[in-house]
């Protein structure tokens, strides 16, 4: 009988060291995390602590996730109230200009409307293409040129779409942090914002 047989066996017959319980304190196994031997039962135990520490973690990212997801969706949440009160396009700009400034800590922002700013065709064309926000690394984008000045010193931007059933224009973030907006970030609240910030437009336009 070799070591498969074994296992099989006892897979086979689970009631078979509560017949023999005297087995679990005589076998010993090596001990995980040293040379030494132990009880196959502190053995399990070693285990089941592992299991826990590994699941308190797990448990943690969760609970870190959450408060992070309900400090951003609070962000937004003013972000829309403001928007909501503008008096008129311009309020709502300026609105939106410091709410991601303040709020969101994003430091370079650039808005184009189709109706009230020249964009070149081919741009208007890939922004009106995107269908949903795009984040990645700074260099080489089209839209780099947005930003004026600052735009030598950016390492990634977020590029929104808005609108849904008819693109009004494109807003775009960068900053000069290369993981602040990177390819694989969720792009939900962006989308979001985007979203209100057309809604926001278009009402006052």
């Amino acid at each position: 009988m070799d070591a498969k047989d074994v296992a099989q066996f006892l897979k086979a017959n689970p009631q078979f060291f509560d017949q023999h319980p005297q087995l679990l304190e005589s076998i010993y196994v090596p001990h995980p995390h040293g040379g030494r031997a132990i009880p196959l039962t502190e053995r399990q135990i070693v285990g089941l602590r592992e299991k826990v520490r590994v699941l308190e973690g797990k448990l943690g990212e969760f609970v870190r996730f959450g408060e992070d997801n309900d400090a951003i969706g609070e962000k937004v949440h003013r972000l829309s109230l403001a928007l909501l009160g503008a008096k008129d396009a311009p309020a709502a700009k300026q609105a939106l200009h410091f709410h991601l400034r303040e709020d969101f800590a994003v430091p370079h922002v650039a808005l184009r409307l189709w109706t009230s700013e020249g964009v070149e065709a081919d741009l208007r064309e890939k922004a009106e293409s995107m269908g949903a926000p795009q984040c990645g690394a700074a260099a080489g984008s089209p839209f780099l040129g947005w930003f004026g000045e600052a735009a030598d010193h950016l390492r990634s931007i977020a590029l929104i779409p808005l609108g849904q059933t008819r693109s009004l224009g494109l807003l775009a973030l960068g900053s000069e942090d290369p993981q602040r907006f990177f390819a694989e970030m969720g792009t939900l609240y962006l989308r979001r914002i985007g979203e209100l910030t057309a809604g926001a437009i278009a009402a006052r336009t």
